[in-house]
């Protein structure tokens, strides 16, 4: 071991031992195309098995945003990579795009070779989820970049489609009907503020059941985002999906718009799925006017989809046969003055 590098904070011993928790993690992602074993400069990944006339691909990156910080103050660590996955598979299957692989980057400020073990372990569950293979990534130890038990963690995601199958969006038209498929509570995005309301303004504890709620604050705020590959691919292979938009930052007014054309707006009927709790009180306790509610946070919806109206039944019934819930949320209206129009007083 570097005397020097220890000097400067830095344990490479420590590194490596994350390296060698992690491959077993890393092992159970393997997809066909995987091409060699972690540690190499670089992932690779053969394109020769895809049989497609005119292959796209299709890649996004994300982080986790603030909820990290409720992760490290509940020393929770398990599923936080599920987060990071979900964040970037979603928004390339809103795509059309079928997963293929993953790479992480997790820096840190001093090397805990079993709490990484357990942030990489929930990227490598997340890649289970969405069928991709974690094909590399890098973990930086930076002492004096973040302190004490920060870490931060971001990754990307690649995934490949026929060029004819890309889901543009482009073809919605006035009629279509707009499915949405449910959240498992606040994803990744929000926490800001979420953090702002519960501790700052409230001081409650993270281990504590707040009235509205039937878990803890951790147990909520560290649910996971929800993978909707499984789900959704089998229709994006089918053709049945017309546009789809991922529900994040933003929320419905901000990421509903960007599947839509420019001649068309979404409206939105409230009451037809069930608003989650957690959000419930955000607006209580925070004392967010409720439309600004649907400017930040999913709201329940973590997936909108635009489908033929006479291919609406089908689609439901298919969904649902998979074991997800599925809501008709709204549908596809002539564009006015807004481009998602939420009815009032019926939630």
């Amino acid at each position: 071991m570097s005397n020097a590098y220890a000097k400067a904070g830095v344990d490479v011993e420590a590194g490596y031992e994350v390296v060698d928790r992690i491959k077993k993690h890393v092992k159970k992602t393997e997809r066909i195309g995987v091409m060699g074993a972690l540690g190499g400069f670089g992932g690779c990944f053969d394109l020769s098995g895809f049989q497609l006339k005119e292959p796209v691909l299709v890649s996004g990156t994300d982080g986790v945003g603030t909820k990290l910080a409720v992760a490290i103050a509940a020393d929770r660590h398990e599923t936080i990579g599920i987060d990071c996955v979900a964040m970037c598979v979603n928004d390339i299957l809103a795509q059309g795009a079928e997963p293929l692989y993953f790479l992480d980057y997790l820096a840190t400020g001093k090397n805990d070779p079993e709490r990484l073990e357990k942030v990489v372990a929930g990227v490598a569950a997340g890649c289970v989820s969405a069928n991709m293979a974690l094909i590399g990534g890098e973990t930086a130890e930076m002492p004096g970049m973040y302190q004490g038990d920060d870490y931060d963690l971001a990754g990307f995601a690649v995934g490949i489609a026929e060029k004819a199958q890309l889901i543009t969006g482009q073809s919605i038209t006035t009629g279509d009907i707009l499915l949405g498929l449910p959240s498992s509570g606040i994803h990744s995005n929000g926490y800001s503020l979420v953090r702002k309301i519960f501790f700052d303004q409230h001081g409650f504890s993270l281990e504590e059941t707040i009235e509205g709620l039937d878990s803890s604050l951790a147990d909520v705020l560290l649910e996971p985002t929800k993978i909707y590959v499984s789900t959704l691919l089998p229709l994006v292979k089918e053709e049945k999906i017309k546009g789809a938009a991922h529900i994040t930052g933003g929320g419905f007014i901000e990421n509903i718009p960007r599947m839509l054309p420019e001649n068309v707006a979404a409206s939105i009927d409230l009451g037809t799925w069930p608003v989650l709790p957690v959000f419930d009180c955000l607006q209580k306790y925070g004392e967010i006017p409720a439309h600004e509610m649907y400017e930040i946070f999913n709201m329940g919806i973590g997936m909108v989809i635009a489908v033929a109206p006479e291919k609406a039944s089908e689609i439901i019934d298919q969904i649902r046969k998979s074991g997800e819930e599925v809501y008709q949320i709204g549908q596809v209206v002539p564009f006015e003055e807004q481009k998602v129009v939420i009815a009032e007083g019926k939630k």
